[in-house]
């Protein structure tokens, strides 16, 4: 971990494969990904690395935020790692909207899941502004959106 990373844990009342199921299933993701009232319109993840990651998202006035990605590497039922960096089969994006890599863990703890979500920026100021948009409140939202997905598995 480092200063440039944005980082949220939390514990969840639900067996770590149901996150994962949850975080890896597309029509899954459509029910928890955006933080609501925004709605995922649309999801496709590849679990390979090269392989796809996107996300539409739809904010209530209509205002499309596409989310296009990489997949870097799969530690099945345990952690993900994807960038907003590159694009399948690892083309690099020429303009990225907010440059980052996520990597997700799915952990075991106790009766539930230890989730963590990170956010790895490439500097000080692009993690800046992912912060003042809203990291905390928009990944924190949709994590208690993800464990309501698992616990209705």
């Amino acid at each position: 971990m480092s200063d440039l990373d944005l980082t949220l844990t939390r514990h969840m009342a639900v067996a770590p494969e149901r996150v994962w199921r949850a975080w890896t299933e597309p029509d899954l993701m459509r029910r928890w990904f955006a933080p609501a009232p925004v709605e995922t319109r649309a999801a496709v993840i590849d679990l390979r690395p090269g392989g796809r990651f996107h996300v539409l998202m739809v904010a209530p006035d209509g205002t499309e935020y596409p989310n296009e990605g990489c997949i870097l590497l799969v530690e099945p039922g345990r952690r993900l790692i994807f960038t907003e960096c590159l694009t399948e089969g690892f083309r690099p994006v020429v303009r990225p909207v907010l440059p980052l890599t996520a990597e997700i863990l799915i952990e075991p703890d106790g009766s539930g899941t230890r989730y963590t979500a990170r956010a790895l920026h490439g500097d000080a100021a692009t993690r800046d502004e992912h912060a003042e948009k809203g990291f905390e409140m928009g990944w924190g939202l949709a994590a208690e959106q993800l464990e309501a997905t698992a616990r209705a598995l």
